[in-house]
């Protein structure tokens, strides 16, 4: 299934352009030591969401990261957006350097509204609630840290694809993508693919 998930990614697929939400949200077990804020004892993702007008939503990009400093969210950023779009994020300083790197920035700060995130941030609040069901219900929420990439890009392949009338040509795109992937050895995937060393 690993295999099948690294062919789910082409390498080259088109950046989100438009306006794009960006956010993170916390994915993992239940805190024990009473830590609060970004990162505490839990996988940090970081969804980026299309988002069309007058309504609805386009494609979707996530990544695992270490933690959700500039230092990572902003190579994320310039990997799946087109430079030029309109990101729109919450008031965290790791998106600070977005409008330097080409972007222009929207920050929707929580601290000075009334509407709880998941309506200042609707679409990342979604893609986050459908990812933490979907890892539940389809993997009795036994995702490993080290798979969570591979989990997250299958995810992206499905919702992306969504819209599709043929779940048969699903497949058959899916089938078109392993042949022309190169081959993975069980060595690279035991303990989680390096997609990063990898550049898919």
């Amino acid at each position: 299934m690993h295999r099948y998930r690294i062919a789910m990614v082409r390498s080259e697929r088109d950046p989100l352009s438009g306006i794009v939400e960006i956010d993170e949200c916390l994915v993992g077990g239940v805190d024990h030591d009473g830590k609060r804020g970004r990162g505490a004892n839990k996988a940090v993702v970081v969804i980026a969401i299309e988002i069309k007008e007058p309504v609805g939503y386009g494609r979707i990009r996530m990544s695992h990261i270490p933690d959700a400093s500039g230092d990572s969210l902003v190579p994320f950023v310039c990997a799946v957006v087109s430079s030029g779009a309109t990101v729109q994020t919450d008031g965290w300083a790791g998106y600070n350097e977005l409008q330097k790197k080409g972007y222009i920035h929207q920050k929707k700060i929580m601290s000075s509204s009334d509407d709880p995130a998941h309506v200042s941030m609707p679409g990342v609040h979604r893609i986050a609630s459908l990812l933490k069901r979907w890892i539940l219900g389809t993997h009795q929420g036994s995702v490993s840290i080290e798979h969570l990439q591979s989990y997250l890009e299958e995810f992206t392949f499905r919702f992306n694809r969504r819209s599709s009338h043929s779940r048969g040509l699903i497949f058959r795109r899916l089938l078109e993508q392993a042949v022309v992937t190169g081959p993975i050895i069980e060595t690279e995937i035991a303990h989680g693919f390096n997609w990063h060393q990898h550049n898919i």
